[in-house]
């Protein structure tokens, strides 16, 4: 059913996954029956009852029985109460989300039950040398790959984290119910846990109050690596390193890492106002405090395991040096508050372990396996300025103190500190008499001592990040703390290479080899974060409105009236100079002021913690050396106050082509960016001849259809490599692929198996937006699997690349179908008058932004035109209605029209041996056996008005006759009938989910005549929480 996890589809078994279904939909009902009464619970049943009777008449090709149920369920469901409405709603969307985990669930099971399965690392790793690739080749280009997931805050996760979870103990409960040792009163004990979760589950408020804060959506994603992509990244990498020495000799070297993470959580202020320049910082250092909080937990079981007094000479010198400098610094012991404040941190990490670690007797293999988390909840820094939304009237804002409003904070401040010091004393002194003297400590283990001393230094960082964080004076020295990742790994690896020397090599790559490559993959930050803004030619763009005020007050004009010839002489010119551009006595207006602050925190933050500078909506060369410019104005302006240069280097500045003008010029502005000596320069000292790229789905295929947009990215990615080789420059692809088909979501293996050939040499970044990321990474099984996908897929593409179109009349056929679908989705979409107002009848797209799931608006702009409304509310609603419209409108024209000049067995031939159109094809085929034309026909017929009527009558005549097409292009008999499990699971929510669409209607219709009723409301977000659950998407 889900468009998300498509890529394990074949590894789900129906054998239970129908038991469990049962199992849980009968806990449920014991529920209800306890929590809303007996009547309720059996109107509950019969509704579903009536609704899958429906469904099997219409599978079994009985219509008017069908239909006649249907009318039936719907009339039952309009004479309904509103406090009936609710629970019915409540029910069915519980019901359709404990599907969603039961089918997890057995996916899970079932990966570990088959021996070898398919697109692991073990499987393509063999059938590459099958093929031809030399094993050296192999680990070659294993350990060279580069990938990087990008998770952002996009906004289409539905559910609540307090119930995402709720559904993860579930899933774990029935992980533990599957157990064989089990006997019947502990599987008795386990389906009583599953009944208090669900009761829990019901009395929850499935809604959220508050629009969440950007901190609060970047708390949201490093969660994920906390709960799961923390245990799952050292599994996965075990994986890799197996199957590698399993087929080429050798396994993966430790502090190699083929997959990264970054996010834009935090930093995406493309259309959010919410996120400045202080929400970048503050999210920046909440993550590397994290970080530093989960290396001291690992470290804190590695000292307990490393017990053992062998060990190498290079590892004794380093305890011995460390037991010197702890020893020279009780002689230099003093009682002031700084003495007091190390000696803290100092206990904290003694060498000796005065309690057992969490985890520490269990082996590290089992991390992916147990069915809780294994580390107690992070309890990040709060502070005032995390906690509000920083503005001019804040009382935490800098621009809201007054100087003697300083003056006794930092009065209090040094008060507190005194006071917290002196509580020390005593404490201190005890501690003293249960540590050993240092006289006595050259018996105890080595690596115990190197591993405290670690732990010292780590707690000294989480405490210099903490003050950080509060803005307070932070005076550490930079050798009390780790600045960098390689300063961490060091004695990590000196631990290691020590353990191999001495023949404890089964040691040395078990928890502590764990560790380091934790370490190689999320760094000193977990996540990179990128920073995203609109560019310079756009309307309202930021970049646009700085370079007016600096070229204004340089009296130079108006920047954004010069033609692009005359900006890149003026760019290219200020670029190569050494002086600054902007005056620090320059005063700008405050959208100005954000777009420098910014600027200048990316250059305080450098590239050790952020990744890259996105610029949407791109189209010219001087819109990526504009960021260049303001880039190294910043870094100029921070290293002259500092006195040294800027942490790390320079970000990689990403331009977006997102519409499909914009990527039919993509090539040509690389071109011209690479032909200005300066740039290329650039890139070939800084940033390793590389040159990164990102194609959008979102916005180019709201812009012209979904064909059209696949069509359009394929031959965008073709000529934004072939501009790169032309100039002897690497490129990396950065796809901003969507949850929704509509938005180019879909399957991983196959998105990745369908780009063109010589688009993944080795590299690829992708983001993971919304619902997706708790579907693919919000278990350590499933994060495990993805990765693994991820990597096969990439490793495949680089090797062994996928077909190009056979011969040129499949371009020229691919064009006449992309112009004809093009043409026939903006005479529907953009051209049509009434469409605009049939859409907002027809959907409840005007009602999506209740639902309080994302901190930026929905709309760009003001305007309720279609153009400026976000693409995600423009799928969102569609998906609701069972429409799904942006999918698949204009692909019926388009392929009518070249099979009636012949052409059918040329397509048929297309979709067998060109990956990409049968990609196309196949995606398009799966969304339309999502649709539903009795469903959405029911929303017209209530909802919309008898004059527009007719173009809903149109649109579902279209839908059909698409249908017919792609079958005949893909030779199947009906759809997705080259993937019976995805249909069958399809089938089997139709029951639950039939009835939230007719609920959700008949809540519209009263909603639509007394829009203050603030119940129907929860009742209509109700609704739209379950037909996401069910149909597994949402924008």
């Amino acid at each position: 059913m889900t468009d998300t996890t498509d890529d394990i589809a074949e590894e789900i078994s129906f054998q239970s996954f129908e038991d469990d279904c049962k199992m849980l939909g009968n806990l449920l009902l014991e529920v209800l029956q306890r929590e809303v009464g007996a009547q309720m619970r059996e109107k509950v049943d019969r509704y579903r009852t009536l609704a899958q009777s429906a469904c099997s008449m219409r599978l079994a090709g009985i219509e008017h029985m069908a239909e006649l149920l249907e009318k039936q369920l719907a009339s039952d469901i309009s004479n309904m109460s509103l406090e009936e409405a609710l629970t019915l709603a409540r029910a069915f969307g519980h019901y359709l989300s404990l599907m969603g985990i039961a089918e997890v669930h057995h996916r899970v099971r079932r990966q570990k039950n088959v021996a070898s399965l398919s697109k692991s690392c073990d499987d393509i790793f063999y059938q590459l040398l099958q093929r031809g690739v030399s094993p050296d080749q192999l680990y070659e280009t294993v350990c060279k790959q580069e990938v990087e997931i990008v998770l952002t805050a996009h906004p289409t996760q539905i559910n609540r984290r307090t119930l995402q979870y709720k559904h993860i103990k579930l899933s774990h409960l029935l992980d533990l119910k599957d157990r064989p040792d089990l006997t019947t009163e502990e599987r008795d004990m386990v389906i009583e846990d599953m009944v208090r979760e669900i009761t829990s589950i019901w009395q929850t408020d499935e809604l959220r109050r508050h629009k969440p804060t950007p901190v609060d959506e970047a708390s949201a994603g490093l969660n994920i690596v906390e709960q799961s992509l923390w245990k799952a990244v050292p599994h996965y990498l075990r994986r890799v390193s197996n199957a590698l020495k399993k087929h080429t000799g050798k396994p993966l070297p430790l502090k190699c890492t083929p997959i990264r993470f970054g996010s834009w959580m935090g930093g995406d202020r493309d259309g959010n106002p919410n996120v400045t320049a202080k929400v970048t910082k503050d999210v920046s250092l909440l993550s590397r405090w994290m970080t530093i909080d989960l290396y001291i937990r690992e470290v804190d079981s590695l000292k307990f395991e490393l017990s053992m007094n062998r060990c190498s000479d290079s590892l004794s010198k380093l305890a011995h040096e460390i037991l010197e400098q702890e020893s020279a610094s009780e002689d230099r012991h003093s009682w002031d508050h700084q003495c007091y404040s190390r000696n803290q941190v100092k206990q904290q990490a003694a060498a000796l372990p005065t309690q057992l670690p969490a985890r520490a007797d269990q082996p590290s293999c089992t991390e992916c396996n147990v069915g809780h988390s294994h580390y107690p909840r992070i309890e990040i820094p709060r502070t005032g300025l995390l906690n509000q939304q920083d503005g001019p009237d804040s009382p935490r804002s800098p621009m809201a103190k007054s100087p003697s409003q300083n003056s006794l904070r930092n009065a209090s401040l040094i008060a507190k500190r005194k006071m917290f010091a002196e509580s020390q004393v005593g404490r201190s002194s005890f501690q003293k008499l249960l540590e050993p003297k240092p006289t006595k400590r050259s018996a105890i283990a080595p690596y115990r001592i190197v591993l405290g001393n670690i732990k010292e230094k780590l707690m000294k960082t989480r405490r210099r990040l903490e003050l950080l964080l509060e803005d307070l004076p932070c005076d550490f020295n930079l050798l009390e703390y780790y600045d960098t990742s390689d300063e961490l790994i060091e004695p990590l690896m000196t631990c290691h290479d020590s353990l191999q020397s001495c023949g404890s090599g089964i040691l040395a790559d078990g928890r502590l080899a764990d560790l380091i490559r934790r370490v190689a993959t999320f760094g000193m930050v977990l996540m990179k974060l990128d920073l995203r803004q609109i560019a310079l030619g756009q309307e309202s763009g930021r970049h646009a409105e700085t370079f007016d005020a600096i070229t204004k007050y340089l009296d130079m004009g108006t920047y954004s009236e010069w033609d692009e010839e005359k900006k890149l002489e003026f760019l290219t010119r200020e670029l190569k100079g050494k002086r600054p551009l902007v005056s620090p006595s320059m005063e700008v207006a405050s959208d100005v002021k954000e777009v420098l602050d910014t600027f200048r925190i990316a250059a305080e933050l450098g590239s050790d913690s952020l990744g890259a500078y996105v610029i949407s909506m791109a189209s010219n060369a001087s819109d990526v050396l504009a960021v260049e410019l303001l880039q190294k104005d910043a870094r100029l302006a921070v290293s002259g106050e500092i006195g040294k240069p800027c942490p790390g280097g320079t970000l990689r500045v990403v331009p977006l082509f997102e519409t499909v003008k914009d990527l039919r010029g993509a090539g040509s502005v690389i071109r011209k960016l690479l032909s200005i000596d300066w740039y290329r320069e650039h890139i070939i000292k800084n940033h390793n001849g590389h040159q990164e790229v990102m194609v959008g789905y979102s916005d180019s295929g709201k812009d012209a259809g979904r064909f059209t947009a696949a069509w359009e990215l394929y031959k965008a990615q073709e000529d934004v490599v072939a501009a790169c080789n032309e100039y002897d420059i690497k490129v990396t692809l950065f796809h901003g692929r969507g949850g929704s088909i509509g938005r180019g979501g879909g399957p991983t293996y196959l998105a990745i198996q369908s780009q063109p050939p010589g688009s993944v040499m080795g590299t690829l970044r992708s983001t993971e937006q919304g619902e997706m990321v708790q579907a693919k990474f919000g278990l350590p099984q499933i994060a495990v699997r993805q990765l693994e996908i991820y990597t096969t897929a990439v490793l495949l593409a680089t090797l062994r690349p996928p077909h190009p179109p056979r011969e040129q009349k499949w371009r020229n056929l691919m064009e006449e179908i992309s112009k004809i679908s093009c043409q026939n989705y903006r005479s529907v979409v953009y051209e049509n008058p009434e469409f605009l107002t049939y859409f907002q009848e027809a959907t409840p797209q005007a009602e999506l932004g209740f639902l309080n799931i994302g901190s930026r608006p929905t709309r760009r702009k003001s305007s309720t035109g279609i153009g400026h409304l976000r693409a995600i509310p423009w799928v969102f609603a569609w998906t609701q209605t069972r429409f799904v419209l942006p999918a698949w409108l204009g692909v019926g024209p388009g392929l009518r029209g070249v099979c009636e000049k012949g052409h059918t067995e040329d397509l048929k031939a297309m979709y067998k041996e060109w990956p990409f159109f049968q990609s196309t094809i196949d995606l398009i085929e799966m969304v339309l056996g999502k649709a539903d034309v009795p469903i959405s026909k029911h929303y017209d017929e209530v909802l919309v008005s008898n004059s527009r009527r007719h173009l809903g009558d149109e649109l579902r005549m279209e839908l059909v006759a698409t249908e017919k097409l792609v079958l005949v292009v893909s030779g199947h008999e009906k759809l997705s009938a080259n993937n019976r499990i995805l249909r069958r699971l399809i089938e089997s929510r139709l029951a639950y989910l039939n009835p939230m669409n007719l609920l959700q209607v008949e809540v519209l219709k009263r909603l639509r005549s007394d829009d203050d009723n603030k119940q129907l409301r929860d009742a209509l977000l109700i609704t739209i929480n379950g037909i996401a659950a069910g149909m597994r998407n949402t924008g």
